[in-house]
């Protein structure tokens, strides 16, 4: 049975998807057969056959040298750079949890790690029409896999860690551990927001990750679990 992990960040662009290639790499790197997934990626531009580019997935692809192929990574590919669900209402195909779960479902008789990322913040929309509403923590919990949470280590993060962690909690979601990404080695700030956090939270820091990494500095292994929810 194959093993998963959730990676979820405290907001926008505090590099979940640079910190997951580089997860999905040392999985790689130990001989481990590992694919990554995504429900939904907005902001995708177009190749010249028209179609939309899987951006984060082919970024994941090209850091972690994955053999996966990009089209079994995301089921539901965006160009507007919106949140997946106010994309879906401008462009069409809305999100539909059992497709999301197919997918999913797919990946797991063929590989032995699935490193799966959010889309945004916690609190993150995929589907709000009228019709259906579908969040990523329901994804999250249709999957019933632990989560590594990815946060900014400047300014700011007591405050999104706590706040996300505590979010989370409330819904029954288990946080494997904080990876704190832009973490600046010697820097106060970034030394005493890893301090407060564990502080405030009882949650472990896995991993400090500094600009330009190239390797995560971590056996995150650990932290896999078989689906809850089968």
């Amino acid at each position: 049975m194959s093993k998963g992990l959730f990676i979820v960040g405290t907001g926008t662009d505090v590099g979940k998807t640079y910190v997951t290639a580089l997860i999905v790499k040392s999985l790689e790197n130990f001989g481990e057969n590992a694919a990554y997934y995504k429900a939904a990626m907005s902001g995708n531009e177009r190749g010249a056959d028209g179609g939309l580019i899987a951006g984060d997935a082919e970024k994941v692809k090209s850091v972690s040298g994955i053999s996966q192929p990009v089209s079994t990574m995301c089921p539901y590919v965006y160009e507007n750079a919106y949140s997946p669900h106010l994309a879906a209402l401008t462009e069409g195909n809305p999100v539909e949890l059992e497709t999301v779960m197919l997918g999913y479902n797919a990946l797991e008789s063929k590989y032995d790690y699935i490193t799966a990322e959010g889309s945004g913040g916690i609190v993150c929309p995929l589907r709000c029409d009228g019709r259906r509403e579908i969040y990523l923590t329901d994804v999250i919990k249709e999957l019933g896999l632990p989560c590594l949470l990815v946060a900014d280590a400047g300014l700011g993060t007591i405050n999104a860690v706590t706040l996300t962690v505590r979010y989370m909690q409330s819904l029954g979601l288990e946080t494997a551990g904080v990876v704190f990404n832009r973490f600046v080695a010697g820097d106060p700030i970034c030394q005493n927001n890893v301090i407060m956090c564990e502080k405030l939270t009882g949650i472990r820091t896995v991993a400090k990750i500094e600009p330009n990494a190239k390797q995560f500095p971590a056996d995150v292994r650990g932290l896999y679990k078989e689906r809850k929810n089968i």
